[in-house]
């Protein structure tokens, strides 16, 4: 079994998508206050009447967020999770109403163009070649200019260096109320089955994939994120 299909199993199980919620405050220091500065990232540029494109969307959470934050955006969020994409419908409530919703991966997303683009959380799943072929697809679905806001776990690779953030993101987890079985299954997992990348390794993607002007705004323990403009 591939991560994409373990992955895909773990959002479609009702168990586990009806306790998504409470697990993003546990593992990301700052959760919150991500979301927030990303949407202020992308107020920058993004006119009053923006259309944004939310890939990995399920759960809702960002899109509510964004939603709450600018009451004239409208959003494609995109989703491989169909549970998730369900989940992310009820999280969003009234805010439903100016959300389009796609289940699959960047392909299977409209092609714009968008005022601004967000894919929080989700880039780690990916390999990266894929990762970077992702980023293309979003570069090519917005507009010239427009802000692109990415979040994912980054931390160095090193052999002693990973083992050492890894077993940070643990004691943070279990510090923020999780289950220390919990969070030491977690840890295994990324530590087996996730191709992470240090954190230049990921600008370097970026830029790469179009993007300018890439820059940090964002780095707590495991994870980075930064800002950049198609």
């Amino acid at each position: 079994m591939n991560n994409d299909t373990q992955l895909l199993a773990h959002f479609s199980d009702p168990d586990a998508v009806a306790r998504y919620a409470e697990g993003p405050p546990r593992f990301v220091p700052g959760f919150a206050d991500l979301h927030r500065m990303s949407s202020l990232l992308l107020a920058e540029r993004a006119p009053r009447h923006a259309r944004l494109l939310v890939l990995g969307a399920g759960g809702g959470l960002e899109l509510r967020a964004f939603a709450d934050a600018q009451p004239q955006w409208t959003f494609d969020g995109v989703d491989p999770a169909a549970e998730m994409l369900k989940l992310a419908e009820q999280t969003l409530g009234p805010h439903a109403a100016r959300t389009r919703l796609h289940q699959g991966y960047i392909d299977d997303a409209p092609e714009g163009p968008f005022d601004a683009a967000a894919c929080l959380l989700t880039l780690h799943f990916l390999v990266p070649a894929e990762r970077r072929r992702t980023l293309s697809e979003i570069h090519r679905r917005l507009k010239p200019g427009a802000p692109f806001v990415a979040a994912h776990s980054s931390f160095p690779q090193h052999a002693d260096e990973r083992a050492l953030w890894l077993s940070r993101y643990a004691a943070f987890a279990i510090a923020s109320g999780a289950p220390p079985d919990k969070a030491e299954s977690a840890r295994a997992a990324i530590a087996a089955r996730l191709e992470i990348l240090d954190p230049e390794e990921d600008e370097a993607i970026l830029r790469d994939a179009g993007f300018t002007k890439v820059s940090l705004f964002y780095a707590a323990f495991t994870w980075r994120g930064w800002v950049a403009y198609a």
